[in-house]
């Protein structure tokens, strides 16, 4: 991951440029822990870019902000494109390449192509601001599905400023709002607003995917993902929760270990052995599928474990970092965020993980309870649509938090084209073939052979339960420890906006507010009612869902297997 902030539409009679460059900086700091590598920084009297670096392709060359000697334009980009070398194939000798990097294509795209062109042919996770000084403009963009972070904010000058994380914009800017996956916004039409340039036809209103199921065809779509994003010059590892998802990630990276991706697969990989990481308290059910994993891929494991106190006790630094206090996501980042230190002390800098496959094939629990296939694929849009709200601010922030870069290769564009035109009826878990009704059962059948079948079949265990059923009992506590009944009588008043409905909601809306006490900071976290991860759309597909308030996949007790070790904590 990498840090940018950049101001933008700078009027020298409103603003001093010297001293907004210097408060430029000082903001660069808040979130050099995403880059810290390198720092770097473009200013004039209009607009100033600054870029905190991890160097992942290119390690002695990337540095930014990347520039076009010959059209002047300036980028400053925290991502990877994957499909780097085929579009600079595609864009010929016209151009005056200055590094290896994957995202120096960009500026180049921008001189031949409109943004909404040159963006759906980019494969990869980005989020970027491109300055062009020679047309007076600029070209704010982010990836697909919102993989990477990005937020605008206006300042008391009306100067845009955009950033990677909110706590840069924080105490500078009136407003703040993230900017939406798969949008862009050009400077020369602001009256438009975001632009959307990312419309598959899966996601269109109404759409009925008729795809029949093909394993084949789609265990090579995955296959495929998996080999682009091994693109680094760095060391790489994967994560392994001992879930389906993540194992046949690491399997399929397996697969790939030997050469090295940026050379077509002609040279030997420069990292050839995989570290696998799993994270856990003792005793947590998913430490051991995760060991049978590795050892079934031959990767170098590491297991780490983290007792309840720690966790609580990096509960503060957490919220500070994913910027929520949405209490799935908190609960499922602390481990994460203890895990992703381990990594990079480790000298470990970019990792594989499973996010994504429960949004695509129906993995939560509450997907037993879809009516039929229509309905199902429609949630699972809606889940799609606000993954960058969830699961992808925790695996970013988390992993960034200790400047470690997260890639998510079930959330590749190509292979989600393939995967979401898929029959519905197929992912209905009540309609797998063996060994039960099982969710994502096209997903493992796809996969069948390739991971331990103890494995490959068992039942989906949320994040945030598998390092240890006693992580959420022992928040609950905690909290019931911390917030007292005449403060959750009062929270309404407290909390007028977003009210906590728990007591854990509560002590996490209360870290939240001492580190972001702006009131716009609030408006970008998000709040829904969710049993099991649903969203609220889909409460209403069991009467009993409407009164509960607990996201954990164990709040469908008719469906998870209970069986856990004892004397986890």
């Amino acid at each position: 991951m990498c840090g940018i902030l950049t101001i933008l539409g700078i009027d020298p009679a409103r603003s001093n440029p010297a001293e907004l460059r210097r408060q430029a900086l000082a903001m660069s700091r808040k979130i050099r822990h995403r880059g810290p590598d390198w720092s770097g920084i473009y200013a004039d009297d209009r607009a100033i870019l600054c870029h905190e670096r991890l160097s992942i392709v290119d390690v002695e060359h990337g540095a930014q902000p990347l520039f076009d000697t010959l059209k002047g334009t300036v980028l400053a980009v925290n991502g990877e494109i994957y499909n780097h070398k085929e579009l600079r194939q595609q864009l010929g000798q016209a151009h005056d390449f200055q590094t290896f990097s994957d995202c120096e294509v960009i500026l180049y795209l921008y001189d031949e192509l409109e943004p909404r062109d040159f963006l759906n042919r980019m494969n990869g996770i980005f989020a970027f601001v491109l300055y062009d000084p020679k047309r007076e403009t600029f070209l704010i963009a982010r990836d697909p599905i919102g993989v990477i972070p990005l937020y605008v904010g206006w300042d008391k000058h009306e100067n845009l400023v955009v950033a990677s994380e909110m706590k840069a914009l924080v105490g500078h800017c009136d407003r703040i709002r993230e900017v939406p996956p798969g949008h862009y916004y050009l400077g020369h039409e602001a009256e438009k607003g975001f632009q959307r340039y990312y419309q598959p036809d899966w996601a269109e209103p109404g759409y009925t995917p008729t795809e029949p199921y093909d394993p084949v065809a789609l265990r090579e779509a995955l296959e495929a993902a998996v080999h682009r994003q091994l693109m680094c010059d760095v060391p790489y590892g994967v994560l392994i929760s001992g879930g389906v998802d993540s194992s046949i990630i690491s399997s399929v990276a397996a697969k790939f270990r030997d050469n090295r991706v940026e050379e077509g697969d002609s040279g030997p990989a420069w990292w050839p052995r995989i570290h696998s990481f799993a994270v856990g308290l003792v005793g947590a059910p998913d430490l051991g599928p995760a060991r049978k994993v590795a050892d079934h891929i031959g990767a170098i494991h590491h297991e780490i474990h983290f007792t309840v106190q720690e966790g609580l006790d990096a509960l503060s630094d957490v919220i500070h970092h994913i910027e929520t206090f949405d209490i799935t996501t908190i609960r499922a980042s602390t481990p994460m965020y203890l895990l992703m230190r381990k990594i990079r002390a480790m000298g470990i800098k970019m990792v594989l993980s499973g996010e994504g496959a429960d949004e695509i094939f129906a993995g939560y629990l509450y997907f037993h309870k879809a009516p039929n296939g229509q309905e199902l694929h429609e949630e699972l849009i809606r889940k799609l649509q606000k993954l960058h709200l969830y699961d992808c601010a925790r695996a970013n922030k988390s992993s960034a938090a200790w400047g470690v870069e997260a890639r998510v290769p079930f959330l590749d564009r190509e292979f989600l084209d393939v995967a979401m035109r898929m029959d519905p009826n197929v992912k209905l878990p009540r309609n797998a073939k063996r060994p039960r009704p099982m969710e994502k059962w096209p997903l493992r059948q796809a996969f069948d052979g390739a991971i331990p079948d103890e494995v490959l079949w068992r039942q989906k265990e949320q994040f945030s339960d598998g390092v240890g059923y006693g992580w959420i009992d022992a928040l609950k506590a905690h909290a019931e420890h911390e917030v007292t009944d005449t403060m959750m009588a009062g929270a309404a008043e407290r909390f007028p906006v977003k009210t906590p409905e728990t007591k854990e909601a509560y002590l996490y809306r209360q870290l939240f507010e001492h580190h972001f006490p702006s009131a716009t900071a609030v408006n970008c976290v998000p709040w829904e009612r969710s049993v099991a991860c649903s969203t609220e759309t889909a409460l209403r597909w069991d009467a009993a869902f409407s009164k509960m308030a607990d996201p954990s996949g164990r709040a469908v007790m008719d469906i998870h297997d209970e069986g856990y070790t004892a004397g986890e904590a």
